[in-house]
């Protein structure tokens, strides 16, 4: 024992390599080996995390466990007000998605999120890991006057990460089915719908069933009445308008049938879900959006983190 406790103080306290360890004393390098892990297996060494100041790591695993997430990102935030949160939390997706991005990887993006448009913001150019495709998960055409922020979302990420933007150039909601139909008759959107399938990397936003800001200014929202509707069928959020209840239970109405975008069980069949949200206001929104099983990531911030681990 005296021994293996001589060779845990050279490694870990010293600083020594297990190959000069072993030429020191005389053993083998696989002896050495052995020797720290039963260092750890007697207690003699004994490993400790300790989170640097703005980290949350008892929340983060808190939020991580009831709901059954892969990853929560907890992001600090000063204040529990929307553009705050929305700021923070673009910095912290944009440090993730840098340090994460695969090469090829094809990047599904909703583009009408603010919260998106800031994680964007904050993504420094990528200098050696290059991404495929970056693709528009729900239709971007809009209101002429918020219309830029769809597009440039979507062709940023796609500079940005070195890939090759694909357009969703359609209306987010249709007039109607039939309105629907003829807009994906159009090769280019075909095109663009194709990828769905293909897509190994989904950013979305969640939203509370009272759109956002730029959603509302887009025009690519529902009536009052039809908002009403879905409130009263138990919708708390939506994920890319694709509308689920607090269970996690989608919520499917008639005007499911205008959105042209990604289907919720589509999107969970994608092998890599980064969501960005946070905010008093999405609180359930965001529950339900965790326990639809879609969501691998969840960036949000920390007063929202305490909501959600209740």
């Amino acid at each position: 024992m005296r021994l293996i406790a001589r060779v845990a103080q050279m490694y870990h306290g010293e600083g020594k390599r297990q190959a000069e360890i072993a030429e020191h004393l005389r053993m083998s390098q696989a002896t050495v080996s052995r020797m720290l892990k039963r260092a750890e297996q007697e207690d003699i060494v004994r490993t400790t995390v300790i989170p640097p100041p703005g980290t949350f790591t008892e929340l983060e695993a808190a939020v991580r466990e009831r709901f059954g997430v892969g990853e929560v990102i907890v992001v600090d935030c000063t204040e529990d007000r929307e553009g705050a949160i929305m700021a923070r939390i673009g910095e912290g997706a944009a440090h993730f998605l840098e340090a994460t991005l695969q090469p090829d990887e094809i990047i599904g993006v909703s583009s009408w999120s603010q919260t998106v448009l800031r994680m964007v913001d904050n993504i420094h150019p990528s200098k050696t890991t290059r991404a495929k495709y970056v693709v528009q998960t729900l239709g971007g055409m809009g209101d002429p006057s918020v219309q830029t922020h769809a597009t440039q979302l979507t062709t940023r990420l796609a500079r940005l990460t070195g890939a090759e933007p694909r357009l969703l150039p359609v209306q987010g909601v249709a007039a109607s089915p039939e309105a629907k139909a003829v807009m994906l008759a159009d090769p280019f959107v075909r095109e663009t719908m194709d990828l769905f399938g293909a897509i190994t990397l989904a950013i979305i936003g969640i939203g509370a069933v009272e759109p956002s800001e730029l959603l509302a200014r887009s025009g690519n929202i529902f009536s009052r009445a039809e908002l009403s509707a879905l409130t009263d069928a138990g919708a708390v959020g939506d994920m890319s308008l694709r509308f689920f209840d607090l269970r996690g239970q989608p919520v499917r109405t008639p005007l499911d049938g205008r959105v042209i975008g990604m289907p919720l069980d589509e999107l969970a069949r994608v092998p890599r879900v980064m969501a960005l949200a946070g905010g008093a206001a999405k609180t359930l929104a965001i529950m339900g959006a965790l326990r639809t099983g879609a969501i691998d990531v969840l960036v949000t911030d920390r007063f929202t983190a305490a909501r959600l681990a209740g």
